[in-house]
């Protein structure tokens, strides 16, 4: 197909504003691939641009499309690249500069000058088209559906956080949060060798979908202490600080604890004390690095049930009621926009 030099796209102009228009696209360079999307995952941060017009300290100042969750077709490619137009793919939406010294470290997830799409100012996947780097999309096997391939990129985020936690065979592991990303953590974990994963929430429904998946016991922590000891691994999945302030207090001697879920600019609270008494570990994770490969062989094989977690489809003119659905419905875990359905 001949490059577009526009797509249909969902744009954000202020919270609650989101406009579906046309939207030009940059002209395809050499390295780059213009993939036609099947499918965006809806993930906390563009439902809290929706909401609020910024995500922790990212805000937005001018329209921009958001959805960084994408999966799609090659329909066209520079001169440079080597993939066939027809490639299924999932797209990476955060590779880095490549040229800076954390870039050529290999953390690329850390480069201090990295865009990443549907992030503020940079146009997102929440489209019928986008162009992205060809370092940026990774094919896609067969036995990975489309729709499923755009829950590639929040299953990296699990891959990364479970590296990080340095889960190993016969851990004890416990997930605070059953969101989407809480629910592949505890998947993640359990593919690694972790005997016993609890997932801790205040949602019955995620917790049962939870168990369904997999976990070997659910808590609902709703306005009680948490009554575990002797946690190896904690991996904080809900981004608020009573439920990490908890987590911390069930780990062993020597445990660790990584931080998943996007933390608030600054917290109260943290028991610093009894971190040093057990020399406890704190740590965070940010998106991920050389996670997608992996990620992608996990689908394939089905140690990690991705479909399990879909649970809602909206065609590109419904993207306002898909970023609306989870917080909306408790039932709703993760919903994709699917830009060339008009009947999702």
């Amino acid at each position: 197909m001949s490059t577009p030099d526009s797509t249909r796209a969902a744009v954000l102009y202020g919270p609650g504003d989101l406009r579906v228009e046309d939207r030009p696209l940059r002209p395809l360079g050499p390295d780059d691939v213009l993939v036609t999307v099947d499918a965006v995952g809806v993930c906390g941060s563009d439902m809290h641009y929706f909401a609020n017009g910024s995500n922790g300290q990212n805000v937005l100042r001018q329209p921009t499309v958001l959805g960084h969750e994408a999966s799609g077709v090659i329909s066209a490619k520079g001169s440079g690249v080597e993939l066939e137009i027809g490639t299924r793919v999932a797209v990476e939406p955060a590779v880095g500069c490549g040229t800076c010294e954390t870039c050529r470290s290999g953390r690329y997830n850390l480069c201090p000058v990295g865009t990443c799409f549907g992030s503020p100012p940079t146009d997102g996947a929440f489209a019928e088209h986008i162009v992205a780097a060809r370092r940026a999309v990774h094919p896609l096997p067969d036995t990975v559906p489309l729709e499923v391939g755009a829950l590639v990129e929040p299953l990296a985020v699990a891959v990364w956080a479970v590296r990080r936690a340095g889960v190993q065979f016969g851990d004890r592991v416990l997930v605070t949060g059953a969101g989407p990303i809480g629910i592949l953590v505890m998947q993640v974990a359990r593919a690694a060798g972790a005997t016993e994963v609890i997932v801790t929430d205040v949602n019955d429904a995620r917790l049962a979908q939870a168990l369904k998946l997999g976990a070997s016991v659910v808590i609902n922590a709703a306005g009680q202490e948490l009554d575990l000891t002797g946690v190896d691994r904690l991996l904080e999945c809900s981004a608020h600080p009573a439920a990490l302030w908890q987590g911390l207090k069930t780990l062993r001697p020597a445990g660790r604890a990584i931080v998943v879920g996007q933390a608030p600019p600054s917290v109260d609270g943290l028991p610093l004390a009894h971190l040093q008494r057990w020399e406890i570990e704190l740590s965070t994770a940010f998106r991920y690095a050389h996670a997608f490969p992996t990620a992608i062989a996990m689908a394939a094989d089905g140690r990690v049930d991705l479909a399990g977690v879909l649970t809602g489809r909206f065609p590109l003119d419904r993207a306002a009621e898909a970023l609306r659905a989870p917080g909306n419905d408790p039932t709703q875990l993760k919903v994709v926009v699917r830009p060339g359905d008009s009947s999702a």
